[in-house]
């Protein structure tokens, strides 16, 4: 069975519902390369969540074969703090930072999946919804990551972002949003959703595995 790489997963340090050590046992099951743990975060505890999961890394990352990859997914934030919040975040030690993009399904503020492609500091923009086509074209041409969701709702746009991304050559991932055990897929369970989002048979190696390696690479 083929590595799942997943870099957007929420736990007891936000609204998750697993330990640190419980998530990484759900990741194992399910075959998972690496993970990324990208807790709910914004001014008030960045800082907070880092320094647990530094802890966590240097105690117990011996003990897994999964890349553990430090992040947090910037959450409802006012779009002008994104950019500083998001620096803040990787000179605290977060390897990743995802923005919480404007999904259908949430009232996040307008001008947020500007702000996060805007970005250097941000990895990754989540379930960006109705993104402008403009965007698109701006998260290609600046290494952004956009996100295809396996999480119930904010995947009801999931078609609409993967056409456009695939039309302006936007980087693509499948990426989990795991908060419970349920949540977690495996590599072929997950392969059904991209390709349920138009992602042609012979874009999922790329995007599935090809894509995920490449962001490892470049964040070290």
């Amino acid at each position: 069975m083929k590595k799942r790489y997943d870099f957007h997963t929420h736990t007891l340090l936000s609204d998750g519902v697993l330990l640190l050590s419980e998530q990484l046992s759900w990741a194992k099951k399910k075959n998972y390369g690496a993970i990324g743990i990208t807790d709910h975060a914004d001014a008030s505890n960045i800082e907070e969540i880092l320094n647990k999961l530094q802890l966590f890394i240097e105690k117990e990352e011996l003990y897994y074969d999964i890349q553990i990859v430090p992040g947090v997914e910037l959450t409802h934030c006012p779009p002008k703090s994104i950019n500083n919040l998001a620096r803040e975040a990787k000179q605290k030690g977060a390897k990743i930072v995802i923005v919480h993009g404007e999904t259908i399904v949430e009232p996040v503020p307008e001008g947020t999946n500007k702000a996060a492609i805007e970005s250097e500091y941000v990895d990754i923009l989540a379930h960006p919804g109705l993104i402008e086509k403009e965007l698109v074209e701006l998260a290609a041409k600046n290494g952004t990551y956009l996100e295809i969701s396996t999480r119930r709702g904010h995947s009801l746009t999931n078609g609409y972002v993967a056409k456009l991304s695939l039309e302006k050559g936007a980087k693509l991932l499948v990426n989990s949003d795991v908060h419970t055990p349920d949540n977690f897929l495996d590599f072929e369970e997950a392969k059904t959703i991209a390709l349920g989002a138009g992602i042609p048979e012979d874009k999922i190696e790329e995007i599935m595995q090809g894509n995920p390696i490449d962001l490892l690479n470049k964040i070290g």
